[in-house]
């Protein structure tokens, strides 16, 4: 039974993923996101080696630390603008001054390794900004919870697919040539993801107010108001925070465990490194699974224990094949938390500051990624780098033991909110929207209960509300005359909301009603501002009004 419930999961899952690659925008946006995340393994590798030959594992940690922070530091900066200007422009802009950059660099390797790393950190400010907007342009690419889901997992796999082609790129040309021309192809590769970026066709979600001219410190604190005030964001944020800080410790153990503790040379780097990259794409495939779950955050908390507890088993098992397995787990280990934070944020918070809450979470990882970086060679001085490994290890699986009543709850809330987005998306005027914009509206309604023969609308007053019938049926009079009887999953109101006019029909309750309602100003900007959702609407009002 479980194995042939885990197989019909698995076979779900894939027809998610394969659905959400054959649409023309969702692929060329997961295969910009792709391309742009190769160049970036591409270009750590190419780093480290560069800063290993100038100053030893202590050099390897200042390059990350010097290139994380500046970044960290204007990335909530940047991504307030992402949030006031079409999402896919700030993608194209990325990728071309990233490919400037590194382009410029590739050739001064053996010149220059101080303008080498200058141009590096040049590249990676743009590209911090980079992740935010992407995972804010997804959800409004999406139409369905699952849609979301299976979107995130693809690009998840498409990640961990980078993680595995990236450095082995890398190592095939530190084998045949050197670190520049590992830059040469970091470069093509983010140029190559602001074509297909470019290609991309998406309608940006209305707002409810004309946009107000950018004021970027502003926008900032809203963002980061908007983290501080949500107790369940703020949670991942610091369990993201201590992934981070491990993650800043692996990209100085891949150097120095291959190297010094296995004695495996540079290309050992890259394999290393590799070998995270094939138990991504393994977690990514096997996250198909959980495209329809339930408990996204607590397979989150999974993901994070993971980053962290093989890297305990690498300093007490110091082998090489034991280091390969145990650096894949935590490859899977990050293929379910990116399925996990990229879904759950846009299901927990408004579309208008998607990128600036993200580019908070890049600007956090940024900055404990170069702590993990910098803490790394302290801690293998002190504990030798058995005892780094064992420390830096436990650090993980105990915060998430911490927080683990708390992912559960957030589960059970976003599980009762799906029931309403289902009964939502059955309503032919609300189907087009993106998920984004249907969870906001889900967040809005108001349950209500009417007794049998009460009068839910009025002929003749004005509207305010939009309703959705969840139980029960109604009967729809005009001049007394009755016109219709509906039932479950049927709408009505929207006449006088989209006309701006009296209400043109009684509606009263035939039997005991279970309602949602959306206030005017939820509903009315939500269904005029998308092109789809308008005429379906439209449709609908001419089909009543020449009924009636």
């Amino acid at each position: 039974m479980v194995t042939a419930g885990v197989a019909r999961r698995l076979a779900e899952g894939g027809a998610a993923l394969a659905s959400n690659l054959r649409r023309p925008d969702l692929r060329r946006a997961q295969l910009a996101f792709g391309s742009a995340y190769a160049a970036e393994w591409c270009l750590i590798v190419a780093l480290g080696i560069l800063a290993f030959r100038d100053g030893g594992v202590t050099a390897v940690g200042i390059v990350a630390l010097v290139r994380m922070v500046p970044a960290a530091l204007i990335a909530p900066f940047a991504t307030a603008v992402a949030d006031r200007i079409r999402r896919d422009q700030v993608l194209i802009w990325v990728g071309i001054l990233r490919a400037a950059a590194i382009g410029a660099a590739a050739p001064l390797v053996d010149v220059s390794s101080l303008a080498v790393y200058a141009l590096a950190l040049l590249s990676t400010i743009p590209f911090t900004v980079f992740r935010p907007a992407h995972s804010a342009l997804l959800p409004a690419l999406c139409v369905t919870p699952s849609e979301l889901t299976a979107a995130n997992a693809a690009r998840g796999l498409l990640d961990s697919a980078s993680t595995l082609l990236g450095p082995l790129l890398a190592a095939l040309l530190l084998d045949v040539s050197g670190p520049g021309a590992v830059l040469a192809l970091t470069a093509a590769l983010s140029l190559w993801s602001a074509v297909l970026v470019s290609m991309i066709d998406y309608e940006p979600a209305p707002r409810q107010a004309p946009p107000a001219r950018i004021r970027i410190a502003a926008d900032t604190a809203e963002g980061l108001r908007v983290v501080a005030g949500h107790r369940d964001v703020a949670m991942l944020f610091v369990l993201g925070g201590v992934q981070a800080v491990t993650r800043g410790a692996l990209n100085v153990f891949t150097v120095v465990v291959a190297i010094e503790l296995l004695e495996t040379g540079e290309p050992g780097v890259g394999v290393l490194t590799a070998a995270i990259g094939v138990g991504a794409v393994v977690g990514s495939i096997g996250a198909s699974v959980l495209v329809g779950s339930r408990r996204l955050a607590a397979y989150t908390g999974i993901g994070i224990a993971m980053w962290g507890m093989p890297l305990a088993l690498i300093g007490i098992f110091p082998a090489e094949a034991v280091a390969l397995a145990m650096l894949a787990i935590v490859g899977a280990g990050n293929a379910l938390v990116d399925l996990g934070y990229f879904t759950l944020f846009p299901r927990l918070l408004p579309d208008e500051v998607l990128a600036r809450v993200f580019g908070a979470l890049e600007s956090l990882v940024a900055l404990t990624i170069g702590l993990g970086a910098i803490l790394t060679p302290l801690l293998i001085s002190l504990l030798d780098i058995r005892g780094a490994l064992v420390a830096i290890g436990l650090m993980t699986p105990a915060v998430v033991v911490l927080c683990w009543l708390r992912l559960r709850k957030v589960d059970d809330a976003l599980a009762a909110e799906a029931d309403v987005i289902e009964r939502l998306r059955k309503v032919p005027m609300l189907r087009p929207l993106p998920i984004s914009t249907i969870e906001q509206l889900a967040r809005q309604v108001r349950e209500e209960s009417v007794p049998q023969g009460a009068t839910v609308i009025e002929q003749g007053d004005v509207g305010d509300s939009f309703y959705v019938i969840v139980g029960g049926k109604v009967e729809v009079k005009q001049n007394r005359q009755v016109l219709s009887v509906l039932s479950d999953g049927d709408s009505f109101g929207e006449i006088a909301l989209l006309r701006d006019v009296p209400r043109t029909t009684t509606v009263r309750a035939r039997t005991p009603l279970r309602l949602y309602a959306l206030d005017r100003r939820e509903f009315v900007p939500t269904v005029s501002g998308y092109s789809a959702s308008a005429v379906e609407a439209e449709a609908l009002v001419e089909a009543r009004l020449a009924h009636g």
